[in-house]
């Protein structure tokens, strides 16, 4: 069937080794299988580097480890410019022109506002903000982010300059002159009526000339506005008349509800062809830009001759006695609808107002007992002056009749006198006395609340 085939013989093979024993065949102990070391690996050639790769190389590196250097030393040095600063409290600091950031570090620092001039000139530097000169106000423990903030905003500090209603320019400029903050010379002195009386802001570094162009622009927007919404049957012909009779009802009183009516009886008179008879432009014929005497009205100088005495001449003045504010060209605009032509103060820092100078000398009668109540004193009999109105003894007797001062004559619609020659008796006279508000007072330009209200008596 199947025939199991002859393994052929094994082929010898020449070797110096010795011929292996058979596997089957018992081995003695020292013909046991010995480890043999593994031949070492075959050795590769070295390779060496380029020069240029082994520079570019440690540039990387290098560049790494400063990089990482450079961010932490950045977020640390951003820590520290939002750090509260040394300033104990707010504080004005005046950055002179032209500084550079060196000089603006010098500066701040010594006046506390940072600690260290090199922090706040990289910082500085790395905002790429341009810090600006001037005055600023930095609040207590400001940071070197929020310093830089504020010089670079220029948000510098606000000064402000208060003029009352119903001073003459000359009194203005003189203000301006007192006034420490402004810089610069004025020109001259402008025209009475030009100028608008209000509180005006300005940074240091303005000049008192500036101020003056502003408040003259403010002056002709505002009276270019109020003209344009005036009553047609108002007597004045053209917006520089407006201002002649505004400055009268601005020096007349200082109350705003009373300043339509006031208006009202100056607008009445000019109706009737009376002569206004108002007080204050005797003061403004006399001195002029001045505005006050210093003391009382003589008697001779009420009927002195002088282009602004409303006593003597017809109608209006030449030109305004003051500078009227906003209330009064408005109160002239569109005056109270009355028949009244007198009025008189009533005691309560108002008036008593009229239409008949019987009226009108009852009004008298009641404020001459208010005078008496107050104990006021009398006229100096060696100079002819009076510091008050001083009504006569008797209310009705006949004497001149007067806008604002006590009645003394007969009243005539010519504006006539008391038909026997009789002289006036007496007048209001509170400009540039001791009544006068204005006379020997200080006040706090930089604070309106600190003006005093003008022409109340």
């Amino acid at each position: 069937m199947f025939r199991r085939r002859k393994k052929p013989d094994p082929i010898p093979v020449a070797s110096d080794e010795p011929a292996l024993p058979n596997r089957l065949s018992p081995r003695s102990p020292s013909e046991a299988i010995k480890p043999t070391a593994a031949p070492p690996p075959p050795e590769r050639p070295e390779r060496r580097r380029g020069g240029m790769i082994g520079t570019i190389s440690g540039l990387l590196t290098l560049f790494v480890v400063a990089a990482i250097a450079a961010m932490i030393g950045l977020t640390l040095f951003e820590r520290q410019t939002r750090e509260p600063g040394p300033l104990a409290a707010d504080k004005v600091v005046v950055i002179p022109p032209r500084s550079g950031t060196s000089e603006i570090a010098e500066a701040l620092q010594r006046e506390g506002v940072i600690s260290q001039t090199g922090s706040f000139e990289m910082a500085a530097r790395l905002s790429g903000k341009a810090l600006k000169a001037g005055e600023y106000s930095f609040k207590a423990r400001s940071s070197i982010n929020e310093t830089i903030e504020v010089l670079a905003t220029g948000r510098q500090v606000q000064h402000a300059i208060t003029f009352p209603e119903g001073l003459t320019s000359e009194q203005i400029v003189m203000r301006l002159n007192a006034d420490d903050v402004l810089s610069g010379e004025v020109n001259e002195i402008p025209p009475e009526g030009s100028l608008l009386p209000d509180t005006y802001k300005y940074e240091r570094g303005a000049t008192r000339q500036q101020i003056l162009n502003l408040m003259r622009a403010k002056q002709r927007e505002v009276l270019n506005q109020i003209w344009l919404r005036r009553n047609a049957e108002v007597p004045v012909k053209t917006p520089a008349e407006m201002v002649t009779l505004a400055s009268i009802v601005e020096k007349e009183t200082g109350r705003a509800d009373e300043r339509p009516r006031v208006a009202g009886v100056f607008v009445n008179r000019l109706n009737k062809r009376m002569k206004l008879q108002s007080d204050p432009t005797i003061v403004y014929g006399l001195v002029g830009g001045r505005g006050t005497l210093g003391r009382g009205i003589q008697r001779s100088e009420i009927e002195r001759a002088t282009p602004y005495n409303t006593y003597v001449i017809e109608g209006l003045p030449p030109g305004p006695i003051a500078n009227p504010g906003r209330a009064a060209l408005e109160a002239v605009a569109n005056p109270s609808r009355t028949k009244d032509l007198f009025f008189v103060a009533d005691g309560t820092g108002g008036h008593a107002f009229s239409e008949t100078l019987e009226g009108h000398a009852r009004n008298v009668a009641r404020w001459r007992q208010v005078e008496k109540a107050r104990q006021a004193p009398t006229p100096d009999a060696s100079t002819g002056a009076v510091d008050k109105a001083e009504p006569p003894a008797d209310p009705s007797a006949p004497g001149r009749a007067s806008a604002y001062a006590p009645a003394g004559a007969n009243f005539a619609l010519g504006g006539a006198g008391d038909p026997s020659g009789a002289k006036p008796k007496a007048f209001d006279a509170s400009e540039g006395t001791k009544l006068d508000p204005l006379r020997n007072k200080t006040f706090d330009l930089n604070s309106a609340k600190s003006v005093p209200v003008l022409r109340q008596p």
